[in-house]
């Protein structure tokens, strides 16, 4: 989307250069789940507006330290092993890498125009990002700094995520009414998948073979198999008055429930994959975006982009835990775990 967003989405990735510390990618349980365990202890939060990040104490809900991030921070991710991290920053085309034990970004890697959301290779040396302005998908490696390939996609590419083996990187470009599947070593589109409605958030399943993508306008979560790349299933959600805006994804790390937000009901969403069915919803702050999932599936995040807050859900209750202040714009937020 083109101009300023109201929170955050999909799952990105930061840096941690803590010795024993491992973290989890918003609304992306494949990536960093291998290192989480238990309870996060703290997050990290990129603020669009302010050009910041904050650093969360979990424990006690407070903003330990807010640190410039650059310009337009958006989507970021956590390397599996915790030691590493990366921010888009949309408005100087490069990937931020966060230190988060010395709360400051450390360097900045060109990775093409306008980089929104981003997502990470499971072995955490390739970092993937959706290029709006240009719709185009980019993959860099991180350890060399260099582009390993740039691929073009639909108009206006926003989410992205990669499979647990690696091989597939799934994009959702909003104006281009598509997900393309792109060879993850190659870059090469292998299939295109329409999708109506502006597809703007995807998630793949850590088990199970799917890929889900909301659809905004269209007001549907889609279930794509990512063995045929069809999809399999696609279901209206309600959740609220103005509720057909679902945005931010995640799925639990036995593929067996998804989560979303629904940007416009202030709420969160509980669905069963099996049947694609809510069981629940929950109230949260203005227009939640993009949420994270603690990897002990008690926990559930979402950054509200109108509320300039985190909400933090007690999933074993069902109900907010804490509301925490944050940043202007909060955007992309990832756990950082012991």
């Amino acid at each position: 989307m083109r101009g300023i967003a109201f929170g955050i989405r999909c799952p990105a990735r930061a840096v941690v250069a803590c010795a024993g510390l491992s973290a989890f990618a918003i609304g992306a349980a494949v990536p960093g789940m291998a290192g989480a365990q238990g309870a996060p202890v703290r997050m990290l939060v990129a603020n669009e507006v302010a050009n910041s990040i904050s650093d969360v104490d979990l424990s006690t809900g407070a903003v330990r330290k807010t640190f410039p991030a650059g310009q337009r921070p958006r989507g970021m991710v956590m390397t599996p092993d915790g030691r590493t991290g990366y921010v888009a920053l949309g408005r100087e085309g490069a990937i931020g890498v966060i230190d988060p034990a010395r709360d400051s970004v450390i360097a900045k890697i060109p990775c093409g125009q306008d980089p929104e959301q981003i997502a990470l290779s499971p072995d955490g040396h390739i970092v993937y990002v959706t290029n709006e302005e240009t719709a185009h998908a980019t993959a860099v490696d991180v350890t060399s700094k260099t582009v390993v390939w740039a691929t073009p996609v639909g108009e206006e590419p926003d989410g992205v995520t990669v499979t647990p083996d690696g091989k597939r990187v799934y994009v959702a470009s909003e104006t281009g009414g598509t997900v393309s599947v792109l060879d993850a070593a190659t870059g090469k589109v292998v299939a295109t998948i329409p999708i109506a409605g502006r597809p703007r958030f995807v998630a793949a399943a850590p088990v199970g073979g799917r890929v889900y993508v909301n659809a905004e306008n269209g007001g549907t979560i889609n279930a794509i198999d990512t063995r045929t790349n069809k999809v399999v299933k696609s279901v209206p959600v309600t959740a609220g008055p103005d509720s057909a805006k679902p945005s931010g994804i995640a799925v639990s790390s036995d593929g067996k429930t998804v989560y979303f937000a629904n940007g416009r009901a202030n709420r969160v969403a509980i669905m069963t994959a099996a049947t694609m069915t809510i069981t629940d919803t929950i109230p949260v702050g203005q227009r939640p975006w993009g949420v994270s999932l603690a990897a002990d599936g008690k926990t559930f995040y979402t950054a509200d982009g109108r509320s300039n807050s985190v909400t933090v859900v007690d999933l074993v209750a069902k109900k907010v835990a804490r509301t925490i202040p944050v940043g202007d714009h909060p955007y992309g937020m990832v756990l950082l775990y012991h």
